[in-house]
């Protein structure tokens, strides 16, 4: 993994690339890619570099040129076919200096031109600069595991890994924090790509290609779901014959990810089916022991250590783990929101940052995760209760069909159903509307409505004035109409949830602030493409999630994880605000003149928030829209303190070894 960075002069007459300038966005990025450096530069544009070396470390240098100099590329992940896309282009006439997958991009570029990332199975953000067209290139991996970033201004287009670098490479560029980009953020958990929470800042669409040139952008798209409908086949055989193929194409994903390094490679393991059946398959690929990591929770509550510990015993793994208390997550949070750069409506990635920080203290560079699997096969509470309530408007009077709903959430001392009457209420609202798009999720999306009331009036009029929900529905593919209300839920989930906050908030962020890359193998092309092709009830048998997944994985991860109740990924959330480890950063972020000098919430409703939420405390119990209020709240302020108010200066590192200077080459035309 790396951080990458650049400049695309897109007004003539402007000076070369500043190599300070490029310098410092590499040393803005320095966490993600600590091993070296490479800068690169043309009369119109330059490259910035931040290794983690994973493979080839001793030649896999960046940027980097095929053999006549007019193609570069920075690149950050991994392709996991690179080794075959090598072959393939040997075969076409191809010579290699490296055994690198970053040489294989460019290559393949010059062969395929944008459909080279068709081919690609894998996770990336690549830039690329074509001499010859005067072309920048940029692609983000079908999911949007790896992130990029783009802002214009001057005159220049610059792209970058993480916003910060950004910021350093142009101080004057404006910084101020964008009300639909909130509102998103707020309705979904994230802001959809290209929209971001910084006004004049673009995210690259998960899946897609960007060519810039004298003429404009032209954007293409690299990656379509393809659920089964009018047009594309159905899996046709058996449940059974379902899991053998699931077995097969989930152990190759990760047997690729687990080999395909020139480091170690461990991996995470939470407790669950997911990520023990992956570090179950990543120690049958490597055929011996190694490095396994876990979360555990001072709060039992949050606590899966006994099936951690029993999946370790089965695999004999080298265990790691980390307990997290409330006070870690409030020390943690000031520093995890620095990563986001973003707000969070959840504490989530605070003990994965402190996971991560365990990964690295232990020498490992590389984790497996499970992250993906719900997605992929219908693991969420959220496809089951989109189910039931499909189910019970088709007879909306029916008194017997909502107890389902009672099945629902038992892992939550303060279950959205335990109330029954409340929850028939709230999960019966829009019933007539359950052949519409978006039907599963509204009940989510309606979450806005409790953080909404603590903007301020002149904020609120901003936010109020965009319509998310049905801004989103407007962008659905043409197919969507056809596919089944199960894949209408899970491609939401993936457009929303899962490369917004869960690969980026809780996961490559957090991974990469500690300069480990993270793999995931159900996000694999394969396994996606695979997954996205069975029937709904092999996903989702009557309401038993994941029913395949777990067909599958019988034999290979022990009966007692397979069987038992599921319990989602969580951590305590305002009540890790309540002691004494937070008060002072609070007091700093979230008083009267903070808050009214962010813009975005009343001051008094945020302090009347959080005198509520004190008191609270003492009971140890919070709603569920005072604990996203608090989070948010505490998590904006945190990104205006960051990124706004304070505009503190990246350094540039000491030594930079790759420094390919070419203004004085003459520009092909």
């Amino acid at each position: 993994m790396c951080g990458i960075a650049g400049v695309m002069h897109r007004r003539a007459g402007l000076p070369p690339p500043d190599l300070d300038v490029l310098a410092t966005m590499a040393g803005a990025l320095n966490h993600r890619g600590p091993d070296e450096f490479g800068v690169y530069r043309e009369r119109r544009a330059g490259f910035a570099h931040a290794r983690l070396s994973i493979i080839d470390l001793a030649s896999g240098q960046q940027p980097l040129a095929n053999e006549t100099g007019t193609l570069w590329v920075t690149f950050n992940g991994e392709i996991f076919n690179y080794v075959e896309l090598r072959q393939d282009l040997l075969a076409r006439g191809h010579r290699f200096r490296t055994q690198s997958d970053t040489e294989v991009i460019v290559h393949a570029y010059e062969e395929w031109g944008t459909a080279a990332f068709d081919r690609f199975n894998g996770q990336w953000a690549i830039g690329l600069w074509d001499e010859t067209r005067g072309e920048l290139v940029l692609a983000r991996d079908p999911f949007g595991v790896r992130p990029l970033f783009v802002a214009e201004h001057d005159g220049r287009l610059w792209f970058a890994s993480e916003v910060k670098a950004l910021f350093a490479a142009a101080p004057d560029l404006p910084r101020r924090l964008d009300p639909a980009g909130l509102g998103e953020l707020f309705t979904f958990w994230s802001a959809i790509a290209p929209r971001t929470t910084f006004e004049g800042v673009d995210e690259v669409e998960p899946g897609t290609v960007r060519v810039y040139s004298a003429s404009g952008v032209r954007v293409a798209r690299s990656y379509q779901p393809a659920f089964p409908d009018d047009h594309t086949p159905a899996f046709t055989g058996s449940v059974d014959e379902a899991a053998d193929a699931v077995r097969a194409a989930v152990g190759e994903a990760t047997r690729l990810r687990m080999l395909r390094a020139d480091v170690p490679v461990g991996s995470y393991l939470s407790g669950g089916l997911d990520s023990s059946y992956i570090a179950a398959l990543g120690l049958e690929a490597k055929g011996s022991r190694f490095a396994t990591f876990s979360l555990r929770f001072a709060d039992a509550e949050y606590d899966e250590t006994p099936y951690q510990r029993l999946m370790v015993q089965r695999l004999g793994s080298q265990h790691h783990e980390i307990v997290v208390s409330r006070d870690d997550i409030a020390r943690a949070f000031p520093d995890v929101i620095r990563h986001t750069e973003r707000p969070v409506l959840r504490t989530a990635p605070a003990p994965l940052y402190l996971l991560s920080k365990l990964v690295h203290d232990a020498g490992i560079k590389v984790v497996l995760t499970g992250e993906g699997a719900d997605e992929m096969f219908g693991g969420y509470d959220l496809f089951r209760e989109a189910k039931v309530r499909r189910f019970w408007a088709a007879q909306p009077s029916s008194t017997r069909r909502p107890k389902l709903l009672e099945r629902l959430y038992p892992y939550i001392q303060r279950s959205p159903v335990s109330q029954q009457a409340v929850a028939r209420q709230f999960f019966g609202q829009g019933l007539d509307r359950f052949r519409e798009p978006g039907f599963g999720h509204e009940p989510r999306w309606r979450g806005f409505s409790a953080l909404s009331r603590l903007l301020s009036p002149a904020f609120r009029e901003r936010v109020t004035a965009t319509t998310p929900a049905a801004d989103l529905l407007r962008t659905l593919p043409d197919a969507f109409a056809r596919w089944s209300s199960l894949a209408q839920d899970q491609y939401l989930e993936v457009r929303t949830l899962l490369s917004g906050y869960l690969l980026s908030s809780q996961g490559d962020r957090m991974l990469m602030a500690h300069s480990v890359e993270g793999r995931f193998p159900f996000l694999d092309r394969q396994v996606a493409a695979l997954a996205e092709s069975l029937p709904p009830s092999y996903k989702i048998r009557v309401l038993d999630e994941k029913h395949v997944l777990k067909r599958a994985a019988r034999g290979t991860v022990p009966d007692e994880i397979l069987q038992r109740p599921k319990q989602p990924y969580r951590a305590p959330d305002a009540l890790a605000f309540s002691g004494a480890a937070a008060r002072e950063w609070i007091a700093e972020v979230a008083g009267p003149d903070a808050v009214a000098d962010a813009g975005c919430f009343d001051p008094p409703a945020v302090q009347r928030l959080l005198d509520k939420c004190a008191t609270q405390a003492e009971r140890g119990q919070f709603s569920n829209a005072d604990n996203m209020s608090v989070v948010g709240v505490l998590s904006t302020q945190l990104v205006h303190h960051h990124f706004i108010r304070r505009r503190v200066a990246a350094a540039p590192p000491r030594v930079i070894r790759t420094v390919v200077d070419r203004t004085a080459a003459p520009v092909r035309s």
